[in-house]
């Protein structure tokens, strides 16, 4: 090797060792972020992470499974005992039924299985039709896969409802006979948006007139507020036979470190996912699997108990963020609320602005323009977790009534 890393001939450097796929992603957000949270001592508004352990049941299940000796590699699959809480889980929430051995592939979260289903099922050029603003993971995934992104906007108060809503002729303009899949994350990060069952038929009835691929993230199926109903995409005519449904058990249970999660859908989808999620990690997180099924397997209870706790948080949150001055879109599920800045910063700056919260007030948020493949639709727009303990978002509250008092 030459001096300063380059091999005799100039055919490669250290200097351009990152693949072209990844060279206009940097570092993400999220990391970013929580680093400035820490050197400032802010409260972090901004990662969706809860601060409560979850349900004992959940943790001591781990506990057992570890001190039992299940701390080996699992069955690629994932071990029985959660695959079939799994399909349990399908059927009782959702009427779905899955097969046990060839239907449902455990995984390292749900960024692992989009990255797996994404990377096995899309080819150089392939197109995919999605919202935005999305899971920052999204358009990476699809760019290592070779894919090309198509979005559709998703705006606030599409309707003066105060919900965010996107055009369906937006929509049907985005596919072209380069579309194989749509990805469809619902209940929706950051716009804590719904889609509703007129929605979600609208966008099935496309899927089916052009046989395309569906690919959901539900992982915030149980985290839905008073007046909202999460429906799944494979519950509608036609659909369960194209759609393959991702989720985890680390927003339910909040146990996001576990990082356990799972797909659900025809055998050659989930097969086409596991021939790229088998070169990924392989197999994860053997003694968390058992405690998850412990969870999925948890009475109703706990369920109503879940959803409403985060309302209630919700609610906690919203009006000092109203009274901090900002234009609020209320939320219908997960664990964000994403507000307009301007009235506050009349020039929109969101990045700048979330740079500057914690120094300012102590609080960080997430610029929401970081979620967008065309930046400038969300320019103006931040989001904050109101998934914290109470005493938590109210500090959070008193030290941004500040910004409402200037």
């Amino acid at each position: 090797m030459a001096a300063g890393g380059t091999y005799a001939g100039g055919v490669a450097s250290v200097d351009h060792a990152l693949t072209s796929k990844l060279a206009s992603f940097g570092t993400t957000v999220f990391a970013e972020m929580t680093a400035l949270a820490i050197e400032t001592g802010a409260i972090n508004l901004g990662q969706g992470f809860p601060d409560t352990d979850g349900p004992a049941e959940v943790l001591d299940a781990a506990v057992e499974a570890i001190r039992s000796g299940v701390n080996q590699y699992p069955p690629g699959p994932g071990l029985p005992v959660l695959r079939e809480a799994i399909v349990e889980h399908q059927q009782r929430f959702y009427g779905l039924d899955y097969d046990v051995d060839a239907e449902v592939l455990v995984t390292a979260g749900a960024t692992e299985a989009l990255a797996g289903a994404l990377l096995g099922m899309l080819d150089e050029g392939d197109e995919v039709v999605l919202f935005e603003p999305m899971y920052d993971s999204y358009q990476a995934c699809i760019a290592l896969a070779g894919g090309v992104l198509k979005p559709v906007v998703l705006r606030p108060d599409f309707e003066g409802d105060g919900r965010y809503g996107f055009d369906r002729d937006e929509f049907v303009a985005a596919v072209s006979p380069r579309t194989k899949l749509i990805l469809l994350n619902t209940p929706h990060n950051p716009t804590g948006k719904v889609f509703t069952r007129d929605e979600l038929q609208f966008i099935a009835d496309v899927a089916i007139e052009h046989d395309l691929l569906v690919v959901t993230d539900e992982v915030y199926e149980h985290l839905v507020f008073s007046g909202a109903e999460h429906v799944p995409m494979a519950t509608l005519p036609g659909m369960a036979e194209r759609t393959l449904c991702i989720s985890s058990g680390g927003k339910t249970f909040n146990t996001t470190g576990w990082k356990t999660g799972w797909m659900c859908g025809p055998a050659p989808m989930i097969n086409a996912a596991k021939m790229a999620k088998q070169f990924l990690t392989y197999v994860n997180g053997a003694p968390f699997q058992p405690a998850i099924a412990t969870g999925l397997r948890l009475p109703d209870s706990f369920y109503d108990h879940l959803a409403a706790d985060l309302e209630a948080k919700r609610d906690r949150l919203l009006p000092g963020l109203e009274a901090a001055g900002f234009e609020v879109f209320v939320p219908e599920a997960t664990y964000f609320t994403t507000v307009d800045i301007r009235p506050v910063r009349p020039d929109g700056d969101g990045i700048a602005f979330c740079m500057s919260l914690p120094v300012d007030v102590g609080v960080v948020a997430i610029p929401t323009q970081v979620f967008y493949a065309n930046p400038e639709h969300g320019r103006h727009l931040v989001r904050f977790a109101c998934c914290k303990r109470f005493e938590v978002l109210d500090q959070a509250v008193e030290r941004l009534a500040s910004l409402g008092a200037s």
